[in-house]
């Protein structure tokens, strides 16, 4: 009995606690009840014989609700005495509606983590707009000093307050307790729905797929079916992909709204509503230390280890198409089977407020939103692709740089490769295919390039060659992203799905890679716009059998998630490798500066193009100089040159043809028909190119002398190459000829000779031009005859036969000048049937044209010195000329003829002379200018032209001095951007 009111003293006890702890915001523990209190009214105290057993569920270790303060609980009256037969089902229904709300409420909070984890990581995707935090004005950054942020903050209600808006976990409780009768129905069913949550958990679905099925569970009314883990987990698939989709579709919404905006802002600031300077975005300065590198060294051999992307794939697999969808516009030249991509092509994809491009080498912009703009683009990288392939090739290594802009595109910087073939076809030069891999090989050997490997889909992979070429370049697949094109196709066309599956898993070939994507990038119609083929590659795999199966995941297709990728991927391999790319760059321009030093250290480094500039000015200066010449100095050297070119013509057809006739009345007419036919055909000619030759005689001659120690022979070349190519542009000016025609005609009318000074000078040209004659005459005998008896004692030569038959043919025909020296000049048949017998009957045989020929050379000499004795005669005949040789037996007839010839030649001199000062050298100097222009803008030709070891050497150390200024450039905005 003491044992029993001492126990209904603790349950008194018990109940005063916990009607005062009944009034508090919590509950005391029941840990603190009395020990005799716990043992009657808790079922699970210790001392108990039947203890229930716990309801264990997967839910419990992640709970966050196990420690939330208990319900308010109504004890019952105690009743002394043995009960036996006690009935605890309240307690037991109260803990399965306990443990139901911890289910219901974990998968609520396992679900709501996991859709924030999934909004973190779309959130993360959307681009950095930090650069564009100046576009803001200032005030919104010192708003703070307008607006009392800690007196807005007092006004809020407080966390005790907002307490109070929570909801009543009571309430729901009792409204819980609706469902007594289905867990009334047993056990199993609650604990197939907790295996349910736990798969939910695993797959990581939003937490409102936990509650649909569970209340689809719930219903009483439909009779209870057991469900298969397969549908299940089929119907859980299609919830969280439906999911996913929804969530895309909302991130691309967003993504188009923020575009908008941004282009919206980027072209207030082009109307100049901000005024601040802007700087150039990082992939513009990416993009020009990669052209400064292409003009450095086109074939990459100074190991250049900068990343790009790298576009390689088979002919015909898409590589154009993607490199499209990324660009959003239809840039390239496009054909059906018909290789296109015949050189590389960097496209440069930054971000701005238009859609356009323009090429590095020019200042048009291609409107990429209208389509005549759109074929212009397409048609100038057509043209300059067939302007970069040399004659007798295909494709060519030289690469075309294009830039494009707009909003919203992903910053990186690509390489279009022309397309790996297997066989080479008519009309392709016989080495094309090795050029083609030579060129994959350069652009893929670099260990920082991004491949971007491209595969026909629709096309059995075993006849692919790319991937080949690909494994040998990055075997391990460490910087490899594979593409699958033409998805659409492949699916409606290969048997076997799995087999899509395994290609984009990379298990039907021997490469390895990064990341498997498979796209879409049309329906083979080349008018669909980019717009049209998004639409129907989103359509597509939201149908496709691929996602629905699991073969593919929500993030390994469209272009779009491959942009992105393969932007976050390069980004990443640029900012591990350029500063050490940097370095590198550092270390050859030390070595660079240091060899020039030690080899040239009074030369300034003056590269290529500067050695150009001045050599272009030593050239116009020295044709400049041309006109310095005095005007005697270019009479004296026409004159000259003039005579030297025409006095064949004037001895040989005009003097000794009219020196043959009998008196002087005749000598007079032939000499003046034959002056005008020859003034009227030959002579203004001759002279026209005397001129010229002349010219560019006194142009040479300038430009090849040495200037003493200022010379430098590295411009000889270009000197040369810039003199011919202007002589060959420059041509006299067309009416030159004919007022000079005139001009000579009425000086060769003239015979009145005015002085004895002119006489006397015409006597003088007369015996220089007969001597000159005449020592030509005696060279030619000497050559015919062979050498005299002195030279052959003297020097030991001897004759030949045919020497000793032109001498016994010599001296016999000197044998009948001396008989007859009045002789005609040539010899009649009897003369040579005649001579040809007196030298056979000294057993010396001859031919009759032989002896023509020695006949000519002998009277020849025999005239020449009858006429300088005649010219001799002369010297004292100016008194008979000016009597007109009345009662004189004396006739000075060819002196006048020379006179007339000389004069002809002083004033045509005198004629050109002034072409030259006052027309040509001018226009011999705007040609000269033509020229160097042309050079300028033809870097092979300056290449060419301006060689040698200081030329390089010099071009290298600018070069790697401007790649590393702009790369310290770039990793200095690289690092502000962090």
């Amino acid at each position: 009995m003491w044992r029993l009111r001492r126990a209904a003293v603790a349950c008194e006890v018990c109940q005063s606690l916990v009607k005062h702890s009944s009034g508090m915001k919590g509950s005391s523990p029941l840990q603190k009840l009395h020990l005799v209190s716990r043992s009657i009214y808790h079922s699970r105290h210790p001392t108990l014989k039947f203890q229930r057993p716990h309801l264990r569920t997967s839910f419990q270790q992640f709970s966050s609700l196990t420690n939330l303060p208990l319900r308010k609980l109504k004890l019952s009256p105690v009743k002394y005495g043995y009960q036996p037969h006690r009935n605890f089902w309240p307690a037991r229904l109260a803990a399965r509606l306990l443990k139901l709300r911890y289910l219901i409420l974990g998968s609520a909070v396992g679900g709501g983590y996991t859709a924030k984890k999934t909004f973190d990581q779309w959130k993360d995707m959307i681009p950095d707009l930090s650069d564009y935090k100046w576009i803001v004005p200032d005030i919104v950054w010192e708003i703070d000093e307008y607006i009392d942020f800690e007196k807005i903050r007092k006004a809020l209600p407080n966390s005790e307050d907002l307490a109070k808006l929570a909801p009543d976990l009571d309430k729901v409780v009792e409204s819980l307790s609706l469902l007594k009768d289905f867990f009334t129905t047993g056990h199993k069913l609650v604990s197939e729905v907790v295996e349910a949550s736990d798969l939910l958990l695993l797959l990581g679905s939003p937490g409102d797929t936990a509650f649909r099925a569970t209340d689809h569970g719930s219903e009483s009314d439909k009779p209870y079916r057991k469900v298969s883990d397969k549908e299940k987990i089929d119907q859980l698939q299609e919830e969280l992909l439906h999911t996913q989709l929804k969530y895309q579709r909302i991130l691309e919404r967003l993504e188009k709204e923020n575009k908008e905006l941004r282009k919206l802002v980027l072209q207030k600031d082009d109307k100049g509503i901000h005024h601040r300077k802007l700087k150039k975005s990082l992939i513009d300065m990416y993009s020009e230390v990669l052209d400064v590198l292409s003009d450095y060294d086109a074939s990459y051999n100074t190991q250049d280890h900068l990343p790009r992307v790298v576009v390689v794939g088979d002919q015909s697999a898409g590589k154009t198409s993607v490199l499209e969808m990324i660009a959003q516009a239809r840039i390239f030249p496009r054909g059906s089977g018909e290789m296109m991509t015949r050189s590389p092509v960097k496209v440069t994809l930054s971000e701005g407020p238009h859609h356009v491009a323009l090429f590095k080498d020019s200042s048009r912009e291609f409107d990429l939103t209208k389509e005549e703009d759109l074929a212009a683009l397409r048609h100038e990288i057509e043209l300059r692709m067939r302007k970069n392939v040399k004659e007798g090739c295909t494709v060519s290594p030289e690469t075309i740089s294009l830039n494009v802009k707009g909003p919203g595109l992903q910053r990186m910087v690509l390489v279009d490769l022309p397309g790996v073939i297997n066989t080479v076809t008519s009309g392709m030069a016989p080495d094309t295919k090795e050029t083609i891999f030579s060129i994959s090989k350069a652009y893929m050997q670099n260990p920082n390039a991004i491949i971007l490997c491209i595969q026909d889909g629709s096309v059995d992979a075993e006849r692919s060659i790319v991937t080949d070429l690909v494994s040998q370049m990055d075997p391990h697949g460490r910087r490899t992203i594979f593409v699958l094109t033409k998805v659409d196709l492949a699916e409606k066309n290969v048997a076997s799905p799995s087999r899509i599956q395994q290609i984009i898993e990379g298990k039907l070939f021997p490469m390895k890679a990064l990341g498997y994507f498979a796209v879409v990038t049309g329906k083979g119609n080349s008018s669909e716009s980019i717009e049209a083929i998004r639409e129907y590659e989103e359509e597509f795999f939201q149908n496709s059998k691929l996602l629905k199966t699991s073969m593919l995941k929500a993030h390994q297709v469209t272009t779009r998630n491959l942009s992105l990728a393969v932007s976050d991927c390069f980004w990443k391999m640029v900012r591990e490798s350029v500063e050490q790319q940097a370095d590198s760059f550092k270390a050859t321009r030390f070595n660079l500066e240091t060899e020039w030093k030690n080899n040239y250290p009074r030369l300034r480094e003056l590269d290529r193009n500067e050695l150009f500039e001045k050599a272009k000015n030593e050239i116009l200066d020295e044709v400049i100089s041309l006109s310095q010449v005095t005007p005697k100095h270019w009479e004296e050297i026409l004159q000259q040159s003039l005579w030297e070119r025409v006095s064949t013509h004037v001895i040989e057809n005009i003097y000794l043809p009219a020196a043959q006739t009998m008196n002087s009345g005749t000598f007079n007419t032939t000499v003046d028909i034959k002056l005008k036919q020859w003034t009227d055909k030959q002579l203004p000619n001759k002279a026209v190119e005397v001129a010229w030759e002349t010219l560019q005689e006194e142009f040479s001659r300038f430009m090849t002398e040495p200037k003493g120690k200022e010379h430098d022979d590295i411009f000889d070349k270009l000197k040369e190459a810039v003199k011919e190519e202007s002589v060959k542009r420059h041509k006299w000016n067309d009416f030159a000829e004919d007022s000079l025609r005139v001009i000579q005609h009425n000086a060769l009318e003239d015979r009145s000779i005015s002085d004895k000074q002119q006489w006397d000078a015409a006597i003088y040209f007369m015996e220089e031009a007969l001597q000159a004659r005449l020592r030509d005459t005696e060279n030619a005998i000497e050559n015919m005859i062979g050498p005299d008896w002195k030279k052959r004692w003297l020097y030991w030569k001897n004759r030949t036969q045919e020497q000793c038959v032109h001498n016994e043919t010599k001296n016999e025909l000197e044998k009948m000048l001396k008989c007859n020296e009045e002789h005609p000049a040539y010899l009649a048949s009897d003369e040579i049937t005649t001579v040809r017998k007196n030298l056979e009957s000294r057993g010396v045989e001859v031919d009759p044209s032989l002896i023509k020929d020695t006949w000519h050379q002998v009277y020849r000499r025999h005239f020449l010195k009858t006429a300088l004795n005649h010219c001799n005669l002369c010297r004292r005949g100016f008194y008979y000329y000016q009597r007109h040789f009345v009662d004189s037996e004396l006739e000075c007839n060819d002196v006048v003829l020379f006179w007339r010839i000389q004069r002809m030649l002083a004033i045509t001199a005198n004629t050109l002379r002034q072409q030259l000062t006052n027309t040509e050298v001018r226009r011999l100097e705007k040609n000269v200018k033509e020229v160097l222009e042309d050079f300028a803008e033809d870097s092979e030709k300056k290449v060419k032209l301006l060689t040698g070891k200081r030329v390089q050497l010099a071009e290298d150390l600018k070069k790697v001095r401007e790649i590393q200024e702009k790369l310290d450039a770039f990793i200095e905005a690289l690092h502000q951007e962090k």
